[in-house]
């Protein structure tokens, strides 16, 4: 189905940037503090994005690019940038993500840090990720952070029976499942990036310029030890990953699971973790299972053939996908900015059992979400908040997930992922529905 409005730009779009997923990923690692070598304007956006979904002072640094820079090199002040951060905030690491501007006038950003002396002691890490805004989404940024993370720090050594976890830009809600999930496995599981605490922490007495929480830098040392990594993201496949560098550098199996989302989803991802332990899945989650496939009983009337647009960063569209399918909502358009190539193919793969036609479509911005849209007659629309517009033009309802969520409160706290996050999910899902036939209702009701 062609768009309809020829254009050359991106109009609203459905994704942000790369720097931003990789200061995202920077604030899951214990004592890290997120460094910019480019302009302010992109810390300040990056920062106010951020601080609007999570609801959490985040400081990114900034080496802070003027018109010289641009044209002499901002060689001098990426090392003065450098030197203040280790002063003021005494980081155990610090993450080097590039912008558009850097990254344009052929910064060689690797040399320079080669040629740093730290002025502090003791001097904190340095990981560098090249991620300019033109090239991928706020994902791509953030998985190339992740790998970049674990090539420069992951160490090899005598083997452990310790599992590494990629799970991928997902909310603090689910990183503290994960955890929950893993430890009922008795498995040592190294999460990363983990921003639970980091990114949706208790109340303070007083401010804290690092947070504490993240993915122990020890830990990461040791990832390159572990046994085995899993990461999710059914896009993933081929792709360049902390998992894959893993793979690549020191031999760890890679194993690519989709985002448990939906019974079938996270059925493969309590298999594989069963079979790692060598341990049955604990009885906690084959109740959870239970009760997940009765509410699935219980409204189906209410939900099935229902149409659905969905939207967002790749991986998550597909686990959303794959749930939808398999409650009985048709996912007519599956849509993200991203550029992976795979969606399509992944979405496919998900939705085999859906009631009726799958579009999926990649690289597409909400004004193009828009016109097809308009043509589809949903019931509703799943992602985050930016499709609000589009929602609101349709007279139809917004459930929101996923990132960013910027009108409401909570999207730290949402749950996705596993049993649990599918239970959610789907009360979510099924009383929207509900509850827009109850408006609707010429007369009104109070029971089903």
């Amino acid at each position: 189905m062609p768009v309809a409005e020829p254009f050359v730009s991106t109009r609203n779009p459905c994704k942000a940037c790369s720097p931003l997923g990789a200061c995202l990923a920077f604030r899951g690692i214990e004592g890290a503090v997120p460094f910019l070598h480019g302009s302010q304007g992109c810390a300040t956006y990056i920062r106010r994005y951020l601080i609007s979904h999570f609801r959490e002072p985040m400081d990114v640094a900034a080496s802070s690019f003027s018109e010289s820079s641009t044209v002499f090199g901002g060689g001098d002040k990426l090392r003065r940038g450098l030197d203040n951060v280790s002063r003021q905030y005494q980081p155990r690491m610090i993450g080097i993500a590039t912008t558009c501007l850097v990254e344009t006038i052929g910064e060689d950003v690797k040399m320079l840090l080669n040629d740093y002396h730290p002025a502090a002691e003791p001097a904190p890490d340095l990981v560098h990720v090249s991620t300019p805004s033109y090239r991928g989404t706020h994902v791509d940024g953030f998985h190339a952070a992740v790998r970049a993370v674990v090539g420069q720090l992951a160490e090899a050594g005598e083997p452990t029976s310790s599992v590494n976890l990629f799970p991928g830009a997902v909310s603090p809600a689910d990183l503290r499942h994960l955890k929950e999930i893993a430890s009922a496995f008795s498995l040592d599981v190294a999460i990363l990036p983990d921003y639970s605490d980091t990114l949706d922490g208790a109340q303070l007495e007083e401010y804290r310029k690092i947070p504490e929480g993240g993915t122990p830098l020890a830990s990461i040392r040791a990832m390159g030890r572990a046994a085995v990594s899993i990461e999710f993201g059914r896009t993933l496949e081929g792709s360049a990953t902390g998992a894959a560098e893993l793979e690549r550098k020191f031999g760890i199996a890679r194993k690519t699971l989709g985002w448990p989302v939906g019974v079938v989803e996270s059925d493969r991802f309590f298999s594989e973790l069963s079979a790692i332990s060598g341990r049955p899945v604990p009885q906690i989650f084959v109740r959870e299972r239970g009760r997940l496939v009765d509410s699935y009983v219980d409204a189906h009337k209410y939900v099935f053939g229902k149409r659905a647009i969905v939207y967002g960063e790749e991986d998550l569209v597909v686990g959303l996908a794959a749930f939808l399918s398999e409650i009985g909502i048709q996912p007519v358009l599956c849509a993200s900015g991203g550029q992976s190539g795979r969606l399509e193919a992944a979405v496919a793969a998900v939705t085999a059992s859906s009631v009726g036609p799958v579009l999926a479509r990649g690289n597409l911005d909400f004004a193009a979400v828009r016109e097809l849209a308009l043509e589809m007659k949903p019931d509703f629309m799943i992602g985050g908040s930016k499709g609000y517009s589009i929602a609101r033009e349709l007279d139809i309802p917004l459930i929101r997930v996923g990132f960013p969520i910027h009108d409401r409160i909570g999207g730290q706290r949402i749950l996705h992922l596993g049993y649990r996050g599918a239970q959610q999910l789907f009360d979510a899902v099924t009383n929207t529905l509900l509850a827009r036939a109850q408006d609707r209702s010429p007369v009104g009701y109070s029971y089903l």
